[in-house]
C-alpha cells in the first residue's frame, strides 16, 4: 500500500522544501488532541493545555475534526509562506466551494472529501445530506458546526482564521520562534541534497518511507492505504512541496487531495530517534506480524530465542519432520525474523531479537506514520 505521486518531467525548481508556521500550528494542534501519538511532546501538551483560557479551550474542542485525524488544506499549505500571517491569506483566497471542500475532509488519510464527480455541499443537496450524515456519526458537535459552515461559509471562516490567531498569539508563537531556525536548517539541507545528489539522496533523508521510483517518474510513500496524484497539474499548481516539522513524528502526512498541489510534511531528524532503526515497511511490517500468528512459528520463535538451533535439531525438539520446519523457516526469514550462521557443515538459525523487539513500536510508528 502506498500514496504515488506522479513526478515525470517535473522540473527540480518546482521541489520545494520549506517550513510553514499555519502547517506547523496545524501539528502542534493535533498533538494537543491526541498527545498519546507523541510522547516526547506530552509536557509541552500539558503544559498548554493548563495555561489555556477556558473560551479558547471551548472552541479548539468544538473544532478539533480538522486536525486530530487528518490535516486539511486549510492547514497544509501548497506552498509554505514567510509567516503566519502570510500563510493564513493564502487561506483566505481560496473560494467557499473550496474552502468548504477542504474542511469536510473528516477521514484519515486526506482523501478528497466526496466520490470523484461529486458536486459541491453549498449547492448540491445529495452531497449537503452526505456531509450531514458523516459529520453526525462523528458526534452532534462536529453535525451542529458542519451545518453552519453549510448554511454560510462566510462566518465560520472567520471564525477558524480568528481561532488559529488566538492560539497563535496564546502559545504557538513562542513555539514557533524555538522551532523555526531548525526548521529552516532542515529545509536548506534537503534543498542542497537535491541540487548536489538528486531527487534520490533528498528523498531518503526525507525518510525511509519516501522513495523515488526513477523508471515510472514517481513518489512513492509508504502508508497503510493507497492514493494517487500527480505534481503536473498546472491548473492545481505545477510542483510539490515538503514542509518539515518538530511536532508530528511518527506522523509523514501526504496530502494528496484532488485539484490540489501535492504537500508532504515530514518529521524532521531527531537525534534521539536516529538511534533507532527505519521502521519497517507496511509490507514488510504485515509479512512479519503473519509470520508470528501461526502457532507452530510461535513455538519455533521461543526455542530459537534462547539459542540457534539446526533445522534437524528444531524437527527433532518440536517432533516435526525436517520438511515442515525448513518451511516455517523459510517464512520466518523471508519476514527478516532470523538470523542464521555456518557452523562447520551446520546451518543454526537464531530469532533475530532486535527485529522482534522492534515489532511493537514499528507497529505503532507504521500505523500512524
Amino acid at each position: 500500500m502506498a500514496v504515488v505521486i506522479d513526478i515525470a518531467g517535473l522540473p527540480t525548481d518546482h521541489i520545494v522544501f520549506g517550513p510553514s508556521p499555519l502547517a506547523e500550528l496545524g501539528a502542534a494542534l493535533h498533538v494537543l488532541s491526541e498527545p498519546g501519538h507523541h510522547p516526547a511532546r506530552a509536557e509541552w501538551a500539558a503544559s498548554v493545555h493548563c495555561a489555556l483560557p477556558a473560551d479558547l479551550a471551548d472552541r479548539l474542542c468544538e473544532a478539533d475534526f480538522l486536525w486530530r485525524s487528518t490535516r486539511s488544506d486549510i492547514l497544509l499549505p501548497a506552498v509554505p509562506g514567510r509567516t503566519f500571517e502570510e500563510d493564513l491569506d493564502a487561506v483566505d483566497g481560496m473560494s467557499h466551494e473550496r474552502y468548504v471542500d477542504a474542511a469536510l475532509e473528516i477521514s484519515c488519510a486526506a482523501l478528497r472529501y466526496g466520490p470523484a464527480g461529486a458536486g459541491s455541499p453549498l449547492t448540491d443537496p445529495v452531497d449537503r445530506d452526505r456531509a450531514l450524515d458523516r459529520a453526525a456519526a462523528r458526534g452532534p458537535r462536529q453535525r451542529a458546526f458542519v451545518e453552519r459552515l453549510l448554511a454560510d461559509p462566510v462566518p465560520v471562516r472567520a471564525w477558524i482564521r480568528r481561532l488559529l490567531e488566538d492560539c497563535h498569539e496564546e502559545f504557538f508563537a513562542r513555539a514557533w520562534e524555538e522551532v523555526r531556525p531548525r526548521l529552516a536548517a532542515d529545509a536548506r539541507h534537503k534543498t542542497e541534497l537535491l541540487k548536489r545528489k538528486g531527487l534520490p539522496d533528498a528523498m531518503a533523508a526525507v525518510s525511509s518511507a519516501v522513495s523515488v521510483d526513477g523508471t515510472a517518474g514517481r513518489l512513492v510513500i509508504d502508508k497503510m492505504y493507497e492514493g494517487r496524484t500527480t505534481a503536473l497539474d498546472r491548473e492545481a499548481g505545477l510542483g510539490i512541496a515538503f514542509v518539515p516539522t518538530a511536532f508530528a513524528w511518527p506522523h509523514l502526512l501526504a496530502l494528496h487531495a484532488r485539484g490540489w498541489r501535492p504537500v508532504i510534511q515530514y518529521p524532521m531528524a531527531d537525534p534521539q530517534q536516529s538511534r533507532y532503526p527505519a521502521p519497517a515497511s507496511g509490507e514488510l511490517l504485515a509479512r512479519r506480524l503473519s509470520a508470528l500468528a501461526h502457532p507452530t512459528r510461535l513455538r519455533m520463535c521461543r526455542t530459537l530465542a534462547f539459542a540457534p538451533h539446526t533445522t534437524g535439531e528444531l524437527a527433532s525438539s518440536l517432533s516435526m519432520t525436517a520438511p515442515e520446519v525448513s518451511r516455517h523457516l523459510a517464512v520466518m526469514r523471508k519476514a527478516g525474523l532470523l538470523s542464521t550462521r555456518r557452523h562447520g557443515r551446520y546451518v543454526q538459525h537464531s530469532l533475530d531479537l532486535s527485529v522482534v523487539a522492534r515489532l511493537g513500536s514499528e507497529f505503532l510508528e507504521t500505523v500512524l506514520r
